[in-house]
């Protein structure tokens, strides 16, 4: 990896992402700054970012974000600017004209994973095991679903936010409704049984150079994971060669699976990296393998890490207590095992918010407790905090689209 430190600017600073990545590069010895267009961000709250600079909310306004992304990088004398989001997208679709070095897929890569519709004909073609799987057009497609529950979903979406859970044929003519069927077309898939594992990868032009799966243990707010254990998943590693050597991708490469009796299946994929700190706990470095894909230097390919190793988020066990029961004594109870790792938290490490030498890593958690505390309701205000100024909308992603040509 480049020894020399770098000024790294991320391209977000509310996702968990971006807060785990702020932490590993900062421990790396690079200096971090990030982009961030609310006032009040997680990855604020660390002695690892250095600045934090305002810019345009990205869905709204995804190429005003981009010129000033490109300013403050000039200004800044940024080395690399580090995808932690969805920006990932204009970043590859502007990737010949960008006047900062990064790390991005070429954009017809990227295409054909970032909208869920694409995504599902990219896996078939490549062979990964996906449910099954319906393509929505028209009220009249409805009818070819038969089995239930299904997850309805429009093809643009972050963090479950255009994603639907119907049981019955009534309720999924509604759901279908709601999500604009008509308007773009929709996809269903029937539900998988099994636990979920979350599955990054990096990959230098078509190679893969390293690989991770953890299991949600426990779930957190928002579907997120507060508890993760590092899993090898068979056949995990010759599956990511090929699709990424399909897609002659570049970078990070992010997806959700459902294990189930049958085997994996995938449900997700995101063009980018997502969450690497337990990777990190288990022996895999994504970020440094980012990082050394970015400037170019040779890159061999890690080994699978260790199996069992237990990580924590903090932050999502409260909030999801507060999403869950509603109720003050279990956000309390959930607050005090995480943070003392006692219950199914024993023996897992803190992966979002380590306090160690790192004060202001806790006042995210504390800010967290308070509110639930005081009305276990406002988890939805750190939640749509969260998610809101980094994801693309479908106006955005058509926009992005339509001047890549």
């Amino acid at each position: 990896m480049r020894s020399s430190p770098m000024r790294i600017l991320l391209s977000e600073g509310s996702g968990l992402t971006s807060r785990q990545v702020a932490g590993r590069l900062g421990a790396l010895g690079h200096e971090v700054e990030l982009l961030s267009s609310t006032r009040i961000c997680l990855s604020r709250f660390t002695r690892h970012v250095r600045a934090v600079h305002a810019v345009p909310r990205f869905g709204r306004d995804p190429f005003g974000w981009l010129a000033a992304a490109e300013r403050i990088a000039a200004e800044r004398s940024i080395d690399l600017l580090f995808p932690t989001q969805e920006q990932v997208t204009v970043l590859s679709a502007r990737r010949p004209h960008l006047r900062v070095a990064t790390v991005v897929p070429p954009f017809q890569s990227l295409a054909r994973v970032q909208d869920k519709i694409s995504a599902y004909h990219t896996l078939e073609a490549v062979g990964a095991p996906q449910p099954r799987t319906f393509l929505i057009a028209t009220p009249d497609d409805l009818r070819d679903i038969t089995t239930y529950p299904v997850f309805l979903k429009r093809p643009v979406s972050t963090a479950s936010s255009g994603v639907r859970r119907v049981g019955n044929a009534k309720e999924l003519e509604r759901v279908a409704r709601e999500l604009g069927i008509g308007r773009s077309e929709l996809i269903a898939q029937v539900q998988a049984s099994g636990p979920l594992a979350m599955v990054q990868a990096v990959a230098d032009r078509g190679r893969l150079v390293a690989h991770h799966a953890c299991l949600r243990v426990r779930e957190g707010v928002g579907g997120g994971a507060s508890l993760k254990e590092s899993v090898v998943l068979p056949g995990l590693a010759e599956m990511l060669a090929r699709l990424v050597a399909s897609l002659d991708w570049h970078g990070g490469l992010s997806m959700d699976v459902i294990i189930g009796d049958a085997g994996p299946v995938i449900i997700d994929v995101n063009p980018r990296l997502v969450e690497p700190a337990n990777a990190f706990a288990a022996g895999v470095d994504l970020v440094a393998s980012m990082l050394d894909v970015a400037v170019g230097v040779p890159v061999s390919e890690q080994p699978a890490g260790m199996v069992g190793v237990r990580t924590r988020q903090t932050l999502l066990a409260i909030l999801g207590a507060a999403e869950q029961s509603g109720s003050r004594s279990a956000v309390l109870r959930e607050a005090i095992d995480a943070i003392f790792a006692r219950g199914d938290y024993a023996g897992s490490t803190e992966e979002l918010t380590p306090i160690a030498g790192d004060p202001r890593a806790a006042l995210p958690v504390l800010a967290a407790l308070g509110a639930s505390l005081i009305s276990p309701s406002l988890w939805r205000k750190f939640h749509a905090g969260a998610v809101g100024p980094y994801a693309v909308t479908p106006e955005a992603w058509a926009e992005i689209r339509a001047a890549a040509g």
